[in-house]
């Protein structure tokens, strides 16, 4: 029976099946748990983890298969992993070529998305890059190249011209900085659910709470996925579980070197609102000696928001907590202080999150097949792909139905150094090799 007619919830005992219309509820004995269990349930497609990645890629896949299934350990829409969040930056300047490349076609996907569902998902707010001379000038100056070889327009701007198109900054002479127009917000919370409801819409299937355990190889060569609501079987799987990659993929020898930190994002409840609104201030990123500052305007809730990039310590993904370091806290409300002081107020929330990031803080997107499991896809976007997330998913749909993409990810490859070599020492700056320390 599908799993939509049939599902099984074991620790309780009982099954609910549709019959006619009617929902009839029954017990199970121990004998029928262990058989439910271990009956297998086929679908062609099978994503194990459904945060922003994930959810894209059963989108995707959704649109090209009805037998497409999405696992997901918690409930959807959870706050433990890395995909959560009203607010994400999204910006056409990245540090390499790798990266820039696929920006157009990131767009394109989520307007995509923004066509099927009638929602909007992303708000174009203008981005800006701000350094201070004689301190990190440099890491403007690279993303200008950058930009110069991509034929991407920017403007420079000293702190007047920069207090001229934004005077909600005070910066001195000191304060250099780059504005590129096609930077934004995409809204996580709303890909996220807007992606799962358009893949149900499609034929999709979802089971929340629902960790995979394991993965086999059955005897006609596909893929058993075990699980805690029963055992699924597929010809491709794709392996999108964040901080939790290696308590899958360690179950067919495949292990990524990554490193887990507690990240978090700061909520300031200004009595300025209506100068942070999406229309009227941008995202901004301030490239300081020992962090990244990023900050968006006002979406979602009424505080503006800022974060530091690769700021929090080193955990995994079971033992993290939810507890704000008030350090960060600290080191955010000085900087505003200093160069924005009407961003600030009382703090409204500070939310934490994961980041999950190979030794390199490159995406992984490749398949297990140097493992004999070609049929295992597997994506980690470093901390830093939720603006990428529905193209990723597209490029995981094309790898699960075609077997191949048509975007160049062949340096995403799980081959690399930075994975395959014990001895790669971490660099999680996007902007220099400097070793991490955490």
């Amino acid at each position: 029976m599908h799993v939509d007619a049939l599902q099984y919830y074991l620790d309780s005992c009982y099954v609910l099946q549709h019959r006619e219309g009617r929902i009839y509820c029954a017990y199970l004995t121990d004998t029928d748990c262990t058989m439910a269990a271990t009956k297998k349930q086929y679908y062609e497609y099978i994503v194990i983890g459904c945060g922003g990645i994930g959810s894209g890629a059963l989108y995707w896949l959704s649109k090209r298969s009805n037998s497409a299934l999405g696992l997901e350990q918690f409930s959807l829409g959870h706050e433990r992993g890395g995909s959560q969040d009203v607010s994400r930056i999204i910006r056409l300047t990245h540090h390499d070529d790798r990266y820039t490349k696929l920006v157009p076609d990131t767009f394109k996907a989520w307007e995509q998305i923004e066509r099927e569902s009638g929602l909007q998902v992303v708000w174009m707010t203008g981005g800006l890059r701000l350094a201070r001379k004689g301190q990190t000038e440099a890491r403007l100056e690279a993303y200008a190249v950058e930009m110069d070889r991509n034929n991407i327009r920017y403007d420079r701007l000293s702190n007047k011209q920069l207090m001229a198109r934004y005077p909600q900054f005070t910066v001195g002479p000191d304060i250099v900085a780059l504005y590129q127009g096609q930077s934004g917000l995409v809204d996580a919370v709303m890909g996220n659910a807007v992606h799962i409801q358009l893949a149900r819409g499609n034929g999709a299937t979802i089971l929340e709470n629902c960790p995979a355990t394991r993965l086999t190889r059955a005897n006609n060569g596909n893929v058993i996925v075990h699980t805690t609501k029963g055992v699924f079987e597929c010809r491709k799987v794709v392996v999108t579980s964040g901080g939790w990659l290696n308590s899958v993929l360690g179950t067919i020898g495949v292990h990524v070197p990554v490193t887990v930190t507690q990240e978090q994002v700061t909520y300031y409840a200004t009595p300025h609102m209506k100068e942070f609104t999406e229309k009227t201030f941008p995202i901004w990123i301030f490239h300081c000696p020992q962090y990244d500052f990023y900050a968006l305007p006002i979406h979602g809730n009424t505080g503006t928001k800022i974060g530091i990039d690769v700021g929090g310590k080193a955990v995994t993904a079971d033992t993290r907590t939810f507890e704000p370091d008030p350090d960060q806290e600290r080191i955010c409300t000085e900087l505003l202080q200093e160069i924005c002081p009407k961003f600030l107020g009382p703090i409204l929330q500070t939310k934490t999150c994961l980041y999950t990031m190979p030794p390199d803080r490159d995406f992984l997107v490749d398949t297990c097949a140097y493992k004999g499991w070609s049929d295992v896809i597997v994506c980690c976007g470093a901390g830093h792909a939720y603006k990428f997330a529905s193209l990723l998913g597209k490029i995981l749909s094309e790898l699960a139905v075609d077997g191949r993409t048509q975007y160049d990810i062949s340096q995403f490859n799980i081959t690399r150094d930075a994975i395959q070599d014990p001895t790669f020492k971490p660099t999680f700056s996007l902007w220099s090799s400097v070793e991490a320390k955490l």
